[in-house]
């Protein structure tokens, strides 16, 4: 406390003595007195008088009010008056204006007091305690006094509740406080405890603070709430910016859905409060902190994908196309969707998608794009607009391609009642205002960007210039405004449209010789590049020299060397004599040692204070880096050394295409693999269904089994009841081989009853297939148009079936008077076999066998001729059978054939048409130059024309009757 006492002692207006006196008593009571009640008035005063006296009362009390802390916890009363003293002593917040002339005299005596109150780490720890007191008079000092200390040595004081027992724990349950001023006080303490600390972020942020914070935003109305939304929201983003844990952690507890109420902003004369515009404007920074460019790749693709599913990104575009909007929610807004889109094709879509609420309806991007080129809209809006073009396009090919198209000739609306993008863009780099110059070049190269193809479709556009002009190309027509320099009056920048100019040119060319070979066509751009790289200028235009360089290094390194005057080896020449190998190099260093080259690098928005900033894009801060070095190389390269390359470029574009034709065929065998993996898993399907099939036949063939053994005991028991019969019988006289006989008769009429009934499912089965087989050749014969078959024939065949049928319904008839006759002779022959005399029995039962013995050689009979019918009929289907599948084939060759026949009918007439109307423009054309000659006073022979108009006929006729045919 040296350092106190001397900076007490050097102040001039210090308190009198009567005041440090007093001071000094109130810690002695402090400190020596017992009772209570005494060193409670103690420190009141001590608390009345620590405002005023800070210094004074800082250096001699604050070891008696730690002291206080630590002995008199059961007094909340002196407890909550020491806290406050602490407070008053720490803060910087409430210095009074009288003691102004002493605390510039003396250092930071916040700083330093709490250095003194953190020294001893215990100090925090008892202060922590203290927090789980519930007496609001004890934590709510303690809080602002832990508060006061984060403020003044953060990451000190973080360090020691970050090794503190439940440290961070204690403070999370503020924010459960019933008592709102705690809970707000507790926001605020843990905005200053989780700032710079990733380790107190993660901590608090798995303490549930995430639910918390968003349950607190709700209940105080979004967007509506007070200042306390706002000191959530800041706590917020302390969680999550350049927090990649806390940012998943918020995504997979699906707390970005919880977002989209906050932008449902309502009617637009509801009013934007100062406090809205602060909340709205933080919940729009929370959302990109989720999707920043410097986040990494997956965690912010990962983000864009929930935010679409969820609609948030539907939200912000509502926002975007609504009336009303204050200008910084605005640009705010902009910059949000940019970000929420960039990279992400699902998004870009949408995007692409959505209009302005207008009539008629215009897309959303080309309602920004007007805005992006009208100077008269606020700087940071357009610059808003710009990284929103940029971001949209962003490895989105489909968008780039999109964009050229509309300033194509065929896609061009002929009417103008709408206007594109293309012609936006156009409109914007051709203006006199530098700045839209700029914007619209640095937008039409984020068009081109790594698409070849764009690059390519980009020199078909052709541009109207004055009235009665041939229309030149837009490589051309920006080549000849760069030419003309501060010829044309602008307003802004004086390099600020070369300087885009000359970025769209190097982005246009790099990495496609076809562009290359347009740009060197034009005799006068190379002596243009040449003249303005060898000139001595002042610094303002040593960066346009810069990028000459770079253009012209560029016009070498993809020069495919189509031009003779202008190959490789002519253009390097050029460069030694007219600039100088060195003095080049050194010109073309100009572009990464410019001052705003590093500030344009380290971002991709671009963020602009002023609009004579703006002069470098971040993409194309990556092409210079990337082709510098290059282009150094291909300077001086001697042509040996370019031919060798040019022998190893095509050497590793043979390699790439022996690589490329493998890869397809891997490709191929991997389709083809699927292919055969589906169907060994259909045919394990169809082997296990199988397997199964064989499983429940076999069961039911084991039921059967066991069902033929239960019969056969129980037939075996009833045998010894007919044997107990035959002994009485033949007590009574009867022989037993005699009762054997019939039952041996019995059994083979039974055995004769099966195979009847056998053979009759047999023939049912046979008669419902040959139904089927004939309805579906009848279906068939009906179908085709060339069928061999007559309807008498198939008549016949139904008729023939229908006598079938009639035959087995009376033989099943018969079969089952058999069966009961067979019955009832089975009855008969027990009851014989008891009463009748055996010579009777004899009788009755050889007449009766024999007369069942003649019917079932009879059915026998017919049931053989029924098969060899049915036989016949099979035959005589599948013969039909097959001359349909003959007829059906032959119709399908006649109908690829007439197929054919038709469009080549259809191409002639098509050709016929086109020559018809070819022959109509051509006579057309030699009737008006026949009246400009009669004009002109030249002899015209009426014989010439009539001729024409006949040969004219006769190849209309010639063609109709082509046509015809």
């Amino acid at each position: 406390m040296n350092f106190l006492r001397g900076v007490m002692g050097g102040q001039s207006a210090g308190p009198q003595h009567t005041e440090a006196e007093t001071i000094q008593k109130l810690c002695d009571r402090v400190a020596s007195s017992t009772l209570l009640d005494d060193r409670r008035n103690a420190v009141r005063a001590l608390k009345s008088l620590s405002k005023k006296y800070r210094l004074e009362v800082g250096i001699q009390a604050m070891e008696h009010l730690i002291h206080v802390l630590q002995t008199d916890r059961s007094d909340s009363e002196i407890i909550a008056y020491a806290l406050d003293t602490l407070y008053n002593i720490i803060s910087n917040d409430e210095e009074e204006e009288l003691e102004e002339n002493s605390a510039r005299q003396s250092e930071d005596l916040g700083s330093q007091f709490t250095e003194i109150f953190i020294k001893q780490p215990e100090n925090v720890t008892l202060l922590l305690s203290l927090l789980e007191e519930f007496d609001f008079h004890v934590r709510w000092p303690g809080v602002r006094l832990l508060t006061s200390l984060l403020k003044q040595l953060g990451p000190p004081v973080q360090q020691i509740i970050l090794v503190s027992p439940m440290g961070v724990s204690r403070l999370m349950d503020l924010l459960a406080d019933s008592r709102e001023i705690i809970r707000n006080d507790g926001v605020l303490l843990l905005q200053a405890l989780t700032r710079s600390n990733g380790a107190i972020q993660k901590i608090v942020a798995f303490e549930n603070a995430f639910e918390r914070l968003l349950d607190i935003i709700t209940e105080e109305g979004n967007s509506d709430g007070g200042i306390v939304v706002e000191d959530c929201l800041i706590l917020l983003q302390n969680l999550l910016k350049n927090n990649n844990s806390n940012q998943n952690f918020f995504k997979e507890g699906s707390y970005i859905q919880r977002m989209k109420p906050w932008f449902e902003v309502g009617d637009e004369n509801s009013g934007w409060s100062a406090q809205k515009v602060t909340n709205l404007h933080l919940m729009l920074q929370l959302v990109r902190v989720l999707v920043s460019p410097t986040n990494p790749p997956g965690a912010t693709s990962s983000c864009q994908k929930a935010m679409f599913q969820c609609g948030l990104l539907q939200q912000l575009c509502t926002i975007l196309m609504a009336t009303g909007i204050p200008a910084d929610i605005l640009t705010e807004t902009i910059n949000t969707v940019s970000e929420v889109i960039r990279g992400c094709q699902v998004n870009q879509d949408y995007f692409a998608s959505v209009n302005a609420p207008s009539n008629p309806p215009r897309p959303a991007i080309v309602v920004l794009l007007m805005s992006m080129v009208n100077e008269r809209q606020p700087f940071v809006l357009r610059c808003a607009v710009l990284y929103c073009f940029q971001c949209f396009l962003y490895k989105n090919e489909k968008g780039q391609g999109e964009i050229v198209a509309t300033l194509l000739p065929s896609t061009i609306d002929a009417t103008g009642n709408s206007v594109s993008a293309g012609q936006l863009l156009c409109g914007g780099l051709f203006s006199t205002d530098s700045l839209s110059n700029w914007c619209a070049a640095v937008a039409l190269a984020h068009a081109l960007q790594g698409n070849a193809t764009q690059k390519e479709q980009l020199l078909r556009v052709q541009l109207a210039t004055n009235i009665g002009n041939p229309p030149v190309s837009l490589l051309q027509q920006c080549t000849n405004i760069l030419s003309q320099g501060d010829k044309i009056d602008r307003r802004g920048s004086k390099i600020q449209t070369r300087v885009g100019l000359l970025m769209l040119l190097c982005t246009w060319l790099s990495s496609c010789p076809i562009a290359v070979t347009h740009f060197l066509h034009n005799s006068a751009n190379v002596p243009f590049l040449t003249g303005q790289i060898a000139e001595n200028l002042g610094e303002e235009e040593q960066l346009v020299q810069g990028l000459c360089a770079l253009l012209l290094g560029i016009s070498i390194y993809f020069n495919d060397n189509s031009l003779e005057n202008y190959t490789k080896e002519k253009l390097k020449q050029l460069i030694e004599k007219r600039i100088g190998k060195e003095n080049f190099i050194e010109k073309l260093g100009f572009i990464s040692k410019h001052e705003l080259y590093s500030r344009a690098s380290q971002k991709p928005q671009p963020n602009f204070p002023s609009p004579e900033y703006m002069i470098f894009d971040h993409e194309f801060t990556k092409l210079v880096k990337e082709l510098e070095g290059v282009i150094t190389k291909a300077i001086y390269k001697s042509s040996e050394e370019d031919k060798k390359e040019e022998e190893v470029k095509k050497t590793l574009e043979q390699h790439d295409n022996i690589v490329t034709h493998y890869k397809n065929m891997i490709r191929e065998q991997d389709l083809q693999l699927e292919e055969l993996k589906q169907q060994v898993s259909t045919l394990k399907c169809q082997n296990e269904q199988l397997q199964t099939a064989v499983t429940q036949q076999a069961s039911q063939i084991q039921q059967h089994k066991d069902q033929y053994n239960l019969l056969k005991v129980q037939l075996g028991k009833d045998s010894h009841h007919p044997g107990s019969h035959s002994d009485g019988a033949q007590v009574n006289g009867i022989q037993p081989e005699e009762i054997s006989r019939l039952r041996e008769e019995i059994e083979e009429l039974k055995s004769h009853q099966a195979l009847l009934q056998s053979q009759l499912a047999e023939k049912d089965s046979l008669i419902e297939n040959l139904k089927s087989l004939h309805a579906a050749s009848m279906s068939e014969q009906a179908s085709a148009t060339c069928s061999s078959r007559d309807p008498e024939q198939v008549a016949e065949l139904k008729q023939e079936l229908i006598a079938l049928k009639s035959q087995l319904c009376s033989q099943s008839l018969e079969i089952t008077r058999l069966q009961t006759e067979n019955c009832e002779l089975l009855q008969r022959a027990e009851t014989l076999a008891k009463s009748v005399p055996i010579g009777e029995s004899e009788h009755v039962t050889a007449a009766k066998t024999t007369d069942v013995e003649g019917r079932l050689s009879a059915l026998l009979q017919e049931t053989k001729e029924l098969k060899n019918e049915i036989k016949a009929l099979s035959e005589e289907r599948t013969a039909i059978q097959k001359q349909l599948d003959s007829s059906n084939s032959t119709i399908a060759i006649l109908q690829t054939e007439k197929d054919k026949l038709d469009l080549e009918v259809t191409d002639s007439k098509k050709e016929q048409d086109d020559l018809l109307v070819l022959l109509a423009d051509q006579d057309q054309k030699i009737l008006s130059l026949k009246s400009k000659l009669k004009d002109l006073g030249h002899p015209v022979e009426e014989e010439d024309e009539s001729g024409d108009q006949e040969d004219y006929d006769d190849e209309i006729d010639d063609c109709d009757k082509d046509q015809d045919i």
